[in-house]
Protein backbone atom coordinates (compact mmCIF):
# COMPACT_ATOMS: atom_id res chain seq x y z
CA UNK A 1 0.00 0.00 0.00
CA UNK A 2 0.80 3.12 -0.14
CA UNK A 3 2.17 5.68 2.22
CA UNK A 4 -0.04 8.18 4.17
CA UNK A 5 2.59 10.39 4.77
CA UNK A 6 5.35 11.66 3.72
CA UNK A 7 7.65 10.77 6.55
CA UNK A 8 6.28 7.74 6.64
CA UNK A 9 7.20 6.80 3.19
CA UNK A 10 10.73 7.93 3.75
CA UNK A 11 10.88 5.79 7.26
CA UNK A 12 10.16 3.21 4.58
CA UNK A 13 12.78 3.94 2.68
CA UNK A 14 15.11 4.29 5.50
CA UNK A 15 14.35 0.59 6.08
CA UNK A 16 15.44 -0.71 2.99
CA UNK A 17 18.44 1.33 2.67
CA UNK A 18 16.85 3.69 0.27
CA UNK A 19 17.59 6.59 2.73
CA UNK A 20 20.57 8.87 3.12
CA UNK A 21 20.59 11.47 6.08
CA UNK A 22 23.06 14.07 5.48
CA UNK A 23 24.36 15.25 8.69
CA UNK A 24 26.39 18.21 7.18
CA UNK A 25 25.75 21.23 7.29
CA UNK A 26 24.90 22.48 3.64
CA UNK A 27 23.61 25.82 1.79
CA UNK A 28 20.02 25.63 0.00
CA UNK A 29 21.72 27.59 -2.63
CA UNK A 30 23.22 25.18 -5.31
CA UNK A 31 24.93 23.14 -3.06
CA UNK A 32 21.49 20.71 -2.59
CA UNK A 33 21.27 21.00 -6.12
CA UNK A 34 24.80 19.58 -7.05
CA UNK A 35 24.51 16.71 -4.91
CA UNK A 36 21.00 15.26 -5.41
CA UNK A 37 22.52 15.56 -9.27
CA UNK A 38 25.43 13.27 -8.90
CA UNK A 39 23.02 11.10 -6.45
CA UNK A 40 20.45 10.87 -8.84
CA UNK A 41 22.94 10.05 -11.95
CA UNK A 42 24.63 6.98 -9.78
CA UNK A 43 23.31 3.44 -10.04
CA UNK A 44 20.41 2.51 -7.91
CA UNK A 45 20.97 -0.55 -5.40
CA UNK A 46 19.46 -2.81 -7.97
CA UNK A 47 22.70 -1.75 -10.40
CA UNK A 48 19.76 -0.37 -12.89
CA UNK A 49 21.78 3.10 -14.06
CA UNK A 50 19.82 4.62 -16.90
CA UNK A 51 22.41 7.01 -17.54
CA UNK A 52 24.76 3.99 -18.73
CA UNK A 53 26.22 4.84 -22.31
CA UNK A 54 25.00 8.79 -22.12
CA UNK A 55 26.95 11.47 -22.28
CA UNK A 56 25.23 15.03 -21.27
CA UNK A 57 27.81 17.67 -21.37
CA UNK A 58 28.59 19.47 -18.18
CA UNK A 59 27.28 16.27 -15.82
CA UNK A 60 29.75 15.44 -13.40
CA UNK A 61 30.00 12.10 -12.84
CA UNK A 62 29.40 10.60 -8.87
CA UNK A 63 32.52 9.45 -7.48
CA UNK A 64 32.64 5.30 -7.37
CA UNK A 65 30.56 3.95 -5.33
CA UNK A 66 28.07 6.25 -4.63
CA UNK A 67 24.59 5.28 -4.68
CA UNK A 68 20.91 6.40 -5.98
CA UNK A 69 18.99 7.48 -2.87
CA UNK A 70 16.57 9.16 -1.43
CA UNK A 71 18.42 12.13 0.65
CA UNK A 72 17.41 13.64 4.06
CA UNK A 73 19.50 16.83 4.88
CA UNK A 74 18.97 17.18 8.42
CA UNK A 75 20.67 20.82 8.65
CA UNK A 76 19.49 23.17 6.06
CA UNK A 77 21.13 26.76 6.42
CA UNK A 78 18.99 29.45 7.17
CA UNK A 79 15.98 27.10 8.08
CA UNK A 80 15.20 25.06 11.25
CA UNK A 81 13.60 22.21 8.75
CA UNK A 82 15.15 18.97 7.31
CA UNK A 83 14.79 18.65 3.34
CA UNK A 84 13.89 15.50 1.45
CA UNK A 85 14.87 15.61 -2.21
CA UNK A 86 14.99 12.87 -4.64
CA UNK A 87 12.74 10.13 -2.87
CA UNK A 88 10.80 9.18 -5.70
CA UNK A 89 14.62 9.14 -8.22
CA UNK A 90 14.20 5.48 -9.13
CA UNK A 91 12.09 2.67 -10.42
CA UNK A 92 12.00 1.06 -6.69
CA UNK A 93 11.12 3.91 -4.86
CA UNK A 94 8.39 5.33 -7.31
CA UNK A 95 7.25 1.17 -6.89
CA UNK A 96 7.16 1.78 -3.19
CA UNK A 97 5.59 5.00 -3.40
CA UNK A 98 2.25 3.98 -5.53
CA UNK A 99 2.02 0.85 -3.74
CA UNK A 100 2.65 -1.18 -6.33
CA UNK A 101 5.16 -4.08 -7.61
CA UNK A 102 5.43 -2.49 -11.11
CA UNK A 103 4.35 0.12 -13.34
CA UNK A 104 2.22 -2.63 -15.47
CA UNK A 105 0.38 -3.91 -12.44
CA UNK A 106 -0.74 -0.44 -11.41
CA UNK A 107 -1.41 0.09 -15.24
CA UNK A 108 -3.89 -3.36 -15.34
CA UNK A 109 -5.54 -1.82 -12.22
CA UNK A 110 -6.38 1.34 -14.29
CA UNK A 111 -7.11 -0.56 -17.05
CA UNK A 112 -9.91 -2.35 -15.44
CA UNK A 113 -11.60 0.96 -14.68
CA UNK A 114 -11.81 1.54 -18.69
CA UNK A 115 -12.96 -1.45 -20.22
CA UNK A 116 -15.37 -1.09 -23.10
CA UNK A 117 -17.70 -3.66 -21.32
CA UNK A 118 -18.37 -1.20 -17.94
CA UNK A 119 -21.67 -0.59 -17.16
CA UNK A 120 -23.44 3.10 -17.72
CA UNK A 121 -21.36 3.38 -20.63
CA UNK A 122 -17.95 3.95 -18.86
CA UNK A 123 -16.66 4.44 -22.18
CA UNK A 124 -18.27 6.77 -23.55
CA UNK A 125 -18.01 8.60 -20.51
CA UNK A 126 -14.27 8.71 -20.22
CA UNK A 127 -13.76 10.06 -23.84
CA UNK A 128 -15.86 12.65 -23.02
CA UNK A 129 -14.21 13.45 -19.82
CA UNK A 130 -16.78 12.62 -17.15
CA UNK A 131 -15.04 11.73 -13.80
CA UNK A 132 -15.48 7.72 -14.15
CA UNK A 133 -13.25 7.72 -10.46
CA UNK A 134 -16.72 8.24 -8.85
CA UNK A 135 -17.50 4.79 -9.63
CA UNK A 136 -15.17 3.34 -7.19
CA UNK A 137 -17.14 6.11 -4.23
CA UNK A 138 -13.12 7.65 -4.09
CA UNK A 139 -14.70 11.57 -3.67
CA UNK A 140 -12.38 13.24 -0.92
CA UNK A 141 -13.61 14.00 2.58
CA UNK A 142 -13.23 17.06 4.14
CA UNK A 143 -12.90 17.33 7.73
CA UNK A 144 -12.37 19.68 10.87
CA UNK A 145 -8.46 19.90 10.56
CA UNK A 146 -5.34 17.96 10.19
CA UNK A 147 -1.70 17.78 11.11
CA UNK A 148 -0.91 19.85 8.47
CA UNK A 149 -2.45 22.51 10.43
CA UNK A 150 -0.73 21.91 14.06
CA UNK A 151 1.18 25.20 13.60
CA UNK A 152 -0.39 28.41 11.58
CA UNK A 153 1.22 31.70 10.47
CA UNK A 154 -0.94 34.74 9.18
CA UNK A 155 0.90 38.00 9.64
CA UNK A 156 4.13 36.34 10.50
CA UNK A 157 3.98 33.90 7.30
CA UNK A 158 7.61 33.91 5.83
CA UNK A 159 8.71 31.85 3.14
CA UNK A 160 12.22 32.09 4.14
CA UNK A 161 11.65 30.21 7.10
CA UNK A 162 11.46 27.13 4.49
CA UNK A 163 14.58 26.00 2.98
CA UNK A 164 13.56 26.96 -0.43
CA UNK A 165 16.55 26.00 -2.94
CA UNK A 166 18.28 27.41 -5.87
CA UNK A 167 19.19 24.90 -8.42
CA UNK A 168 21.28 26.42 -11.01
CA UNK A 169 23.40 28.87 -11.38
CA UNK A 170 21.69 31.34 -13.46
CA UNK A 171 18.00 30.84 -12.15
CA UNK A 172 16.45 33.61 -11.07
CA UNK A 173 16.52 32.88 -7.77
CA UNK A 174 15.16 30.52 -5.47
CA UNK A 175 12.14 28.35 -6.55
CA UNK A 176 9.91 25.96 -4.39
CA UNK A 177 9.77 23.02 -6.89
CA UNK A 178 7.45 20.32 -5.42
CA UNK A 179 4.56 21.80 -4.45
CA UNK A 180 1.46 20.61 -5.34
CA UNK A 181 -0.59 23.58 -6.44
CA UNK A 182 -4.15 23.76 -6.05
CA UNK A 183 -6.71 25.80 -7.75
CA UNK A 184 -10.60 25.49 -8.45
CA UNK A 185 -12.96 27.01 -10.87
CA UNK A 186 -15.08 30.07 -9.57
CA UNK A 187 -18.08 29.16 -11.29
CA UNK A 188 -18.26 24.76 -11.60
CA UNK A 189 -16.06 24.64 -8.65
CA UNK A 190 -13.80 21.94 -10.59
CA UNK A 191 -10.72 21.46 -8.35
CA UNK A 192 -7.40 21.36 -9.90
CA UNK A 193 -3.95 19.75 -8.47
CA UNK A 194 -0.97 20.50 -10.61
CA UNK A 195 2.99 20.94 -10.21
CA UNK A 196 4.20 24.16 -11.05
CA UNK A 197 7.47 25.92 -10.02
CA UNK A 198 7.37 28.71 -8.15
CA UNK A 199 9.71 31.72 -7.41
CA UNK A 200 10.05 33.35 -4.49
CA UNK A 201 10.68 37.16 -4.05
CA UNK A 202 10.43 37.78 -0.48
CA UNK A 203 8.61 36.31 2.52
CA UNK A 204 5.21 36.80 1.30
CA UNK A 205 5.33 37.30 -2.83
CA UNK A 206 6.75 34.85 -5.54
CA UNK A 207 5.92 34.64 -9.23
CA UNK A 208 3.21 31.74 -10.13
CA UNK A 209 4.96 29.89 -13.16
CA UNK A 210 1.97 27.53 -15.56
CA UNK A 211 1.68 27.07 -19.34
CA UNK A 212 -1.30 28.71 -21.13
CA UNK A 213 -2.92 24.78 -21.77
CA UNK A 214 -2.28 23.95 -17.50
CA UNK A 215 -5.62 23.51 -16.08
CA UNK A 216 -4.18 25.82 -13.22
CA UNK A 217 -4.03 29.11 -15.99
CA UNK A 218 -7.49 28.13 -17.31
CA UNK A 219 -8.79 28.78 -13.59
CA UNK A 220 -6.89 31.68 -12.91
CA UNK A 221 -8.44 33.18 -16.47
CA UNK A 222 -11.69 32.57 -15.26
CA UNK A 223 -10.78 34.13 -12.05
CA UNK A 224 -9.30 37.10 -13.87
CA UNK A 225 -12.73 37.40 -16.17
CA UNK A 226 -14.40 38.06 -12.95
CA UNK A 227 -11.73 40.73 -11.85
CA UNK A 228 -11.32 39.01 -8.62
CA UNK A 229 -8.31 36.99 -7.26
CA UNK A 230 -7.60 33.43 -7.87
CA UNK A 231 -7.58 31.98 -4.13
CA UNK A 232 -4.45 29.13 -4.62
CA UNK A 233 -2.41 26.66 -2.12
CA UNK A 234 0.79 24.98 -2.54
CA UNK A 235 1.02 22.01 -1.08
CA UNK A 236 3.84 19.84 0.48
CA UNK A 237 4.36 16.54 1.25
CA UNK A 238 1.36 14.33 2.06
CA UNK A 239 -0.15 10.40 1.11
CA UNK A 240 3.05 9.11 -1.03
CA UNK A 241 0.94 9.33 -4.39
CA UNK A 242 0.26 12.76 -4.26
CA UNK A 243 3.48 13.66 -6.24
CA UNK A 244 2.44 11.50 -9.04
CA UNK A 245 -0.97 12.29 -8.85
CA UNK A 246 -0.09 16.06 -8.99
CA UNK A 247 1.87 15.07 -12.57
CA UNK A 248 -0.50 12.82 -14.06
CA UNK A 249 -1.94 13.63 -17.67
CA UNK A 250 -5.58 12.41 -16.77
CA UNK A 251 -8.70 13.28 -19.14
CA UNK A 252 -9.95 16.44 -18.58
CA UNK A 253 -12.40 16.76 -16.03
CA UNK A 254 -11.15 14.22 -13.41
CA UNK A 255 -10.15 15.77 -10.07
CA UNK A 256 -6.32 14.71 -9.15
CA UNK A 257 -7.02 14.55 -5.71
CA UNK A 258 -9.67 11.34 -6.67
CA UNK A 259 -7.37 9.90 -8.66
CA UNK A 260 -5.00 10.34 -5.51
CA UNK A 261 -7.55 8.06 -3.71
CA UNK A 262 -7.72 5.46 -6.32
CA UNK A 263 -4.26 4.66 -6.29
CA UNK A 264 -4.61 4.86 -2.09
CA UNK A 265 -7.25 3.01 -2.08
CA UNK A 266 -9.17 5.36 0.07
CA UNK A 267 -10.57 8.84 -0.45
CA UNK A 268 -8.27 11.57 0.53
CA UNK A 269 -9.13 13.57 3.58
CA UNK A 270 -9.09 17.33 3.17
CA UNK A 271 -9.31 20.10 5.37
CA UNK A 272 -10.27 24.20 4.85
CA UNK A 273 -7.83 26.20 4.76
CA UNK A 274 -7.28 28.94 7.35
CA UNK A 275 -7.48 32.00 4.65
CA UNK A 276 -9.13 31.58 1.27
CA UNK A 277 -11.67 29.18 0.19
CA UNK A 278 -10.22 26.15 -0.75
CA UNK A 279 -9.25 22.26 1.01
CA UNK A 280 -6.43 20.41 0.59
CA UNK A 281 -4.64 17.66 1.74
CA UNK A 282 -4.98 17.00 5.64
CA UNK A 283 -1.71 14.97 5.73
CA UNK A 284 0.83 17.60 4.09
CA UNK A 285 3.70 18.19 6.25
CA UNK A 286 3.24 22.20 4.55
CA UNK A 287 0.46 23.99 3.25
CA UNK A 288 1.02 27.82 1.36
CA UNK A 289 -2.28 29.87 1.28
CA UNK A 290 -2.91 32.81 -0.82
CA UNK A 291 -4.39 34.78 -3.96
CA UNK A 292 -2.83 34.99 -7.20
CA UNK A 293 -3.30 39.12 -8.49
CA UNK A 294 -5.61 39.57 -11.62
CA UNK A 295 -3.54 42.35 -12.93
CA UNK A 296 -0.15 42.51 -11.36
CA UNK A 297 2.65 40.29 -13.12
CA UNK A 298 6.42 39.89 -12.52
CA UNK A 299 9.22 38.80 -14.52
CA UNK A 300 10.22 35.04 -13.54
CA UNK A 301 12.98 33.17 -14.63
CA UNK A 302 15.43 32.43 -15.88
CA UNK A 303 15.19 28.55 -14.71
CA UNK A 304 16.98 25.32 -15.45
CA UNK A 305 14.40 23.10 -16.49
CA UNK A 306 14.04 19.37 -17.27
CA UNK A 307 15.02 19.97 -20.72
CA UNK A 308 18.30 20.50 -20.07
CA UNK A 309 18.31 24.04 -20.80
CA UNK A 310 17.36 26.92 -18.94
CA UNK A 311 13.79 28.53 -19.88
CA UNK A 312 14.12 32.25 -20.65
CA UNK A 313 12.52 35.07 -17.79
CA UNK A 314 8.94 35.94 -18.67
CA UNK A 315 6.20 37.52 -17.19
CA UNK A 316 3.16 35.64 -15.02
CA UNK A 317 1.05 36.47 -12.66
CA UNK A 318 2.20 37.55 -8.82
CA UNK A 319 0.83 35.22 -5.92
CA UNK A 320 0.95 36.90 -2.43
CA UNK A 321 1.09 34.79 0.82
CA UNK A 322 -1.92 34.90 3.68
CA UNK A 323 -0.78 32.19 6.00
CA UNK A 324 1.43 28.78 5.94
CA UNK A 325 0.49 25.98 8.15
CA UNK A 326 2.56 23.18 9.16
CA UNK A 327 3.09 20.09 11.24
CA UNK A 328 4.78 20.46 14.23
CA UNK A 329 8.26 18.43 13.16
CA UNK A 330 7.73 18.67 9.50
CA UNK A 331 9.57 17.70 6.42
CA UNK A 332 10.55 20.07 3.35
CA UNK A 333 10.13 17.94 0.14
CA UNK A 334 12.07 20.01 -2.83
CA UNK A 335 13.52 18.70 -6.22
CA UNK A 336 15.61 19.48 -8.90
CA UNK A 337 15.20 19.04 -12.53
CA UNK A 338 17.77 19.31 -15.09
CA UNK A 339 19.55 16.97 -17.37
CA UNK A 340 18.05 13.57 -17.27
CA UNK A 341 17.56 11.43 -14.97
CA UNK A 342 16.49 13.53 -12.36
CA UNK A 343 13.22 12.10 -10.31
CA UNK A 344 10.80 13.75 -12.36
CA UNK A 345 12.61 11.16 -15.22
CA UNK A 346 11.02 8.51 -13.20
CA UNK A 347 7.65 10.03 -12.39
CA UNK A 348 7.66 10.43 -16.05
CA UNK A 349 8.90 6.59 -16.74
CA UNK A 350 5.12 5.90 -14.52
CA UNK A 351 3.02 7.70 -16.51
CA UNK A 352 4.43 5.82 -19.83
CA UNK A 353 3.54 2.99 -17.80
CA UNK A 354 0.36 2.92 -15.94
CA UNK A 355 -1.38 5.38 -18.74
CA UNK A 356 -0.75 2.84 -21.34
CA UNK A 357 -4.21 1.57 -21.06
CA UNK A 358 -5.68 5.01 -21.27
CA UNK A 359 -3.72 5.67 -24.33
CA UNK A 360 -4.77 2.43 -26.13
CA UNK A 361 -8.53 3.64 -25.73
CA UNK A 362 -8.12 6.79 -27.33
CA UNK A 363 -5.53 4.87 -30.24
CA UNK A 364 -6.56 1.16 -30.55
CA UNK A 365 -3.59 0.98 -32.80
CA UNK A 366 -0.91 1.21 -30.55
CA UNK A 367 0.59 -1.81 -28.56
CA UNK A 368 3.40 0.23 -26.38
CA UNK A 369 5.26 3.24 -26.67
CA UNK A 370 8.08 4.63 -24.79
CA UNK A 371 9.25 7.64 -23.78
CA UNK A 372 13.26 7.59 -24.49
CA UNK A 373 15.54 9.20 -22.05
CA UNK A 374 17.32 11.47 -24.29
CA UNK A 375 13.83 12.90 -25.01
CA UNK A 376 13.40 14.99 -22.09
CA UNK A 377 9.57 13.80 -22.30
CA UNK A 378 8.28 15.84 -24.97
CA UNK A 379 10.82 15.78 -27.61
CA UNK A 380 10.13 12.18 -28.79
CA UNK A 381 8.34 8.88 -28.51
CA UNK A 382 8.54 5.59 -30.13
CA UNK A 383 5.10 3.85 -31.06
CA UNK A 384 4.62 0.17 -31.46
CA UNK A 385 2.27 -1.00 -33.77
CA UNK A 386 0.64 -3.91 -35.70
CA UNK A 387 0.69 -2.41 -39.09
CA UNK A 388 -2.54 -3.48 -41.28
CA UNK A 389 -2.54 -1.47 -44.26
CA UNK A 390 -0.85 0.95 -46.11
CA UNK A 391 -0.15 4.92 -44.15
CA UNK A 392 -1.08 2.83 -40.64
CA UNK A 393 1.58 4.62 -39.28
CA UNK A 394 0.75 7.94 -40.95
CA UNK A 395 -2.65 7.77 -39.20
CA UNK A 396 -1.15 6.85 -35.75
CA UNK A 397 1.09 10.07 -35.94
CA UNK A 398 -1.66 12.01 -36.41
CA UNK A 399 -3.86 10.37 -33.67
CA UNK A 400 -0.72 11.02 -31.19
CA UNK A 401 -0.55 14.93 -31.82
CA UNK A 402 -4.30 14.79 -31.02
CA UNK A 403 -3.94 13.19 -27.88
CA UNK A 404 -3.72 14.75 -24.64
CA UNK A 405 -0.09 15.74 -23.69
CA UNK A 406 1.32 13.41 -26.23
CA UNK A 407 0.41 17.03 -28.96
CA UNK A 408 3.40 18.24 -28.00
CA UNK A 409 5.51 15.63 -28.90
CA UNK A 410 7.69 16.76 -31.73
CA UNK A 411 9.24 13.82 -32.64
CA UNK A 412 7.25 10.44 -33.16
CA UNK A 413 9.25 6.64 -34.54
CA UNK A 414 6.44 4.16 -35.10
CA UNK A 415 7.67 0.63 -35.46
CA UNK A 416 6.67 -3.04 -36.26
CA UNK A 417 5.35 -5.24 -33.81
CA UNK A 418 8.36 -7.17 -33.47
CA UNK A 419 10.80 -4.02 -32.62
CA UNK A 420 11.81 -3.65 -28.79
CA UNK A 421 10.45 0.35 -28.45
CA UNK A 422 12.44 0.12 -25.39
CA UNK A 423 15.68 -0.74 -26.76
CA UNK A 424 17.22 2.65 -28.46
CA UNK A 425 19.46 0.47 -30.43
CA UNK A 426 16.36 -2.01 -31.79
CA UNK A 427 14.63 1.42 -32.95
CA UNK A 428 17.21 3.37 -34.25
CA UNK A 429 18.02 0.16 -36.07
CA UNK A 430 14.82 0.19 -37.93
CA UNK A 431 14.95 3.41 -38.64
CA UNK A 432 18.37 3.47 -40.01
CA UNK A 433 16.92 0.53 -41.98
CA UNK A 434 13.53 1.37 -42.92
CA UNK A 435 13.54 4.75 -43.61
CA UNK A 436 13.41 7.05 -46.80
CA UNK A 437 13.63 10.33 -45.95
CA UNK A 438 11.78 11.76 -48.46
CA UNK A 439 9.24 9.09 -48.28
CA UNK A 440 9.05 7.94 -44.68
CA UNK A 441 8.65 11.52 -43.22
CA UNK A 442 5.98 14.01 -42.32
CA UNK A 443 6.11 17.38 -41.17
CA UNK A 444 3.09 19.18 -39.76
CA UNK A 445 2.79 22.52 -37.78
CA UNK A 446 1.16 22.61 -34.32
CA UNK A 447 1.59 23.00 -30.80
CA UNK A 448 4.80 22.21 -28.89
CA UNK A 449 5.82 22.25 -25.05
CA UNK A 450 6.28 25.79 -24.03
CA UNK A 451 9.97 25.20 -22.90
CA UNK A 452 11.29 23.56 -26.46
CA UNK A 453 13.31 26.88 -26.89
CA UNK A 454 14.07 25.16 -30.30
CA UNK A 455 10.59 26.06 -31.71
CA UNK A 456 10.91 29.00 -34.33
CA UNK A 457 7.49 30.69 -31.86
CA UNK A 458 6.71 30.21 -28.37
CA UNK A 459 4.35 26.75 -27.80
CA UNK A 460 4.76 26.88 -31.54
CA UNK A 461 6.30 25.01 -34.51
CA UNK A 462 6.92 21.93 -36.54
CA UNK A 463 6.48 18.23 -35.62
CA UNK A 464 8.23 15.30 -37.56
CA UNK A 465 6.83 11.61 -37.95
CA UNK A 466 9.33 8.99 -38.86
CA UNK A 467 7.70 5.48 -40.16
CA UNK A 468 9.89 2.90 -39.34
CA UNK A 469 7.76 0.03 -40.38
CA UNK A 470 8.12 -2.28 -43.21
CA UNK A 471 6.72 -0.07 -46.29
CA UNK A 472 3.71 -2.16 -48.23
CA UNK A 473 2.66 -1.61 -51.83
CA UNK A 474 0.53 1.68 -51.72
CA UNK A 475 3.03 3.82 -49.55
CA UNK A 476 4.56 5.49 -52.44
CA UNK A 477 7.83 3.74 -54.45
CA UNK A 478 8.22 0.45 -52.71
CA UNK A 479 10.74 -2.09 -54.09
CA UNK A 480 10.55 -5.59 -53.01
CA UNK A 481 11.11 -5.39 -49.05
CA UNK A 482 13.79 -8.03 -47.93
CA UNK A 483 13.21 -10.60 -44.58
CA UNK A 484 14.78 -9.42 -41.66
CA UNK A 485 17.33 -12.16 -40.53
CA UNK A 486 16.44 -14.57 -37.65
CA UNK A 487 17.46 -17.42 -36.80
CA UNK A 488 14.73 -20.51 -36.80
CA UNK A 489 13.57 -21.56 -33.53
CA UNK A 490 13.99 -25.19 -33.67
CA UNK A 491 18.36 -24.31 -33.98
CA UNK A 492 18.06 -21.69 -31.14
CA UNK A 493 16.55 -23.87 -28.94
CA UNK A 494 19.06 -26.94 -30.01
CA UNK A 495 21.42 -24.57 -29.22
CA UNK A 496 20.17 -23.28 -25.98
CA UNK A 497 20.22 -27.01 -25.03
CA UNK A 498 23.82 -27.48 -25.89
CA UNK A 499 25.20 -24.44 -24.57
CA UNK A 500 27.36 -25.61 -21.46
CA UNK A 501 28.53 -29.06 -23.73
CA UNK A 502 30.45 -26.29 -26.17
CA UNK A 503 32.26 -25.52 -23.47
CA UNK A 504 30.59 -22.20 -22.44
Amino acid sequence: MPYDTLQDFLAALGQRGELKRIAAPVSPILEIAEIADRVSKSPARDGHNPLEGSNFSGCVPPPQGTLNQALLFEHVAGSDMPLAINAFGSYARMHLALGCENFDALAAKLGELTRPEMPVGLLNKLKKGVDFLRLGNLAPKIRATGACQEIVHTDDADLNALPIIQCWPDDGGRYITFGQVITEHPETHARNMGMYRVQVFDKQRTAMHWHMHHDGARHFRAWQALGKPCPLAITLGGESVLPYAATAPLPPGIDEHMFAGFLMGRPLELVPCKTIPLAVPANCEIIIEGWVDPRETVLEGPFGDHTGFYSLADHYPVFRVTAISHRRNCVYPTTIVGKPPQEDYYLGKATERVFLPLLKLLIPDILDYDLPLFGAFHNCAFIKIQKQYPYHARKVMNAVWGAGQMAWTKMLVVVDEQVDVHSLNDVLFHVAANVDPARDTQIVQGPLDILDHAAPYCGAGSKIGIDATKKWPGEGVVRDWPAEIVMDEKTRSRVTGRWKEYGF
